[in-house]
């Protein structure tokens, strides 16, 4: 019953976009976290704890560290199987009893370099209650740098992009969409339909559709305008949140976990391809966050938003070993064998739910920790 729904067609009448309902969980109502997302970070590089520039260049910077190391783990993982282990040099031996070249294994590098930051943000949100807004601002601008980054990987190394003219349409949308939002009486209604048509240029441009909400929340105004008490961004992201936590992430965390593994057996835990995918996510991403943190402050002299600390980061980093969505759309392009492809995707299902639990423990622990020094300071 489920997987008919999920593969029920649903289009967008006049235009070529036609998607299973599971893809527009993904593809659409996630769009409103998105937007979120944009709102919140507009925010934050304005008038926040990232308003400095050298302390947003971090957050952008472990988003490259972060993506870098994982593939590297992974790939000196799968190279140790098909050294040491049988049959021969070379091959890969997946738990199926087939034999795979190492190359053909290795074509999976790029599926533990994404994070998810739905739900990476929610781990936070979850288990961070008492943290200063500086730390989710950290992860959110890495996280939404960390997308952006998985999203030309995608469009570079396993798709090509459309034709260039989709682009000018994106560019007209957001400049419509900046003025609009900046007139004394937003006209709302002719603002949702440019946010639409952002989201259909984006599709068929060849760009995570999804992005058009980033990208039009980055261009919404963030100080106080027309005498209003409160910058607009500010409120327009306390206003979708209630359908952002309570509509969109609910509903695409179902599609999104509802996968279908065929043949899952114990034996899929030592799959080389799934231990790679484990080590690189779990370790590897917020190894490469936390060298690359402690070579931009301590080598590269960029500082970090006031009263963080490299250290106060590591949490937040072990969220960023949570893939889900790319990482599974990843998997899907990289394996062109079934075999593979399903277990790219129980690796990152397994890995990001390690991920989730070890940094939903460190991040209690050290929330409860701020929450004492702060009690602490006050008394």
């Amino acid at each position: 019953m489920f997987e008919a729904v999920a593969e029920t067609q649903l289009g967008i009448p006049g235009t070529n976009i036609i998607l299973p309902i599971g893809h527009w969980a993904q593809d659409g109502l996630l769009t409103i976290f998105f937007l979120t997302v944009g709102l919140d970070l507009k925010q934050e590089l304005t008038t926040g704890s990232l308003a400095n520039p050298k302390a947003a260049a971090v957050p952008m910077l472990c988003a490259v560290g972060g993506m870098l190391m994982p593939p590297v783990l992974f790939i000196t993982v799968i190279s140790l199987f098909s050294r040491f282990a049988p049959p021969a040099p070379g091959i890969v031996t997946i738990p199926t009893g087939a034999d795979i070249p190492f190359a053909e294994a290795a074509q999976g590098w790029a599926i533990p370099t994404a994070t998810d930051i739905a739900f990476s943000l929610a781990v936070l949100a979850l288990f961070a209650k008492a943290l200063p807004g500086s730390i989710r601002a950290f992860l959110m601008t890495l996280a939404t740098v960390d997308d952006l980054l998985a999203i030309i990987l995608i469009a570079v190394f396993f798709s090509s992009l459309n034709a260039w003219y989709w682009f000018i349409g994106i560019a007209i949308c957001a400049a419509i969409w900046a003025f609009l939002v900046r007139l004394r009486r937003v006209p709302w209604l002719l603002v949702a339909v440019i946010g639409v048509l952002a989201w259909v240029m984006m599709f068929e441009a060849g760009v995570h559709p999804t992005l058009a909400g980033v990208l039009v929340g980055l261009l919404t105004p963030s100080r106080e305008m027309h005498g209003e008490k409160s910058p607009r961004a500010q409120r327009y992201a306390s206003k979708l949140q209630p359908f952002s936590s309570l509509l969109a992430l609910p509903i695409f965390a179902l599609f999104a976990t509802g996968v279908h593994f065929a043949e899952l057996s114990p034996a899929l835990m030592l799959s080389p391809v799934v231990i790679g995918i484990i080590v690189a996510l779990v370790i590897g991403k917020p190894l490469g966050i936390m060298i690359t943190a402690w070579l931009s402050t301590h080598v590269a002299g960029l500082t970090m938003a006031k009263g963080l600390r490299v250290r106060d980061m590591f949490p937040a980093a072990c969220a960023c070993g949570i893939g889900f969505t790319v990482s599974f759309l990843i998997a899907s392009l990289a394996y062109t064998n079934t075999e593979l492809s399903a277990e790219g995707r129980f690796g990152v299902l397994m890995a990001s739910l390690i991920a989730a639990l070890i940094s939903g423990i460190l991040l209690s622990r050290q929330s409860k920790r701020f929450e004492k020094e702060e009690l602490e300071s006050v008394s």
